[in-house]
């Protein structure tokens, strides 16, 4: 099984992005094992369709479940097209969220929770690389 989570830098240490369609990176996991890759959010600095585009680059990954702060309605509708378990509203660090989930404390969200362009104005570096926890 895999999850992504968007982050703000390639650390399970980090914190968990707000932005789905424009996060820096997301981090994909095994939440049993805690194996991850970073994988940097090409969507980041698009002009539109972000939202649609990272959705449909993390469906490519195989991703059954992602973990996000907020997600706008084009990317909830691909994602939930591509059979992807979304939950919205995370906080803390990538590490603790990967933690809430292994321990039955993040539920689904039934509907986007944001208006299209929420994410806008944002920016970031980009990083990338794999690594397992510690």
């Amino acid at each position: 099984m895999k999850i992504a989570i968007s982050a703000s830098s390639p650390s399970l240490d980090s914190e968990v992005n707000p932005r789905f369609g424009r996060c820096d990176m997301f981090i994909i996991a095994d939440p049993k094992s805690i194996d991850f890759e970073v994988v940097d959010n090409a969507g980041e600095s698009a002009g539109g369709g972000a939202g649609i585009s990272t959705a449909q680059m993390i469906a490519q990954k195989n991703v059954e479940v992602v973990i996000t702060g907020n997600c706008g309605p084009n990317a909830h509708r691909v994602l939930s097209s591509a059979g992807i378990e979304i939950i919205t509203g995370a906080e803390g660090t990538v590490r603790q969220v990967i933690e809430d989930y292994n321990n039955g404390k993040l539920s689904s969200s039934s509907g986007h929770n944001v208006s299209d362009h929420f994410g806008m104005g944002g920016g970031g570096g980009h990083c990338r690389g794999k690594g397992k926890a510690n």
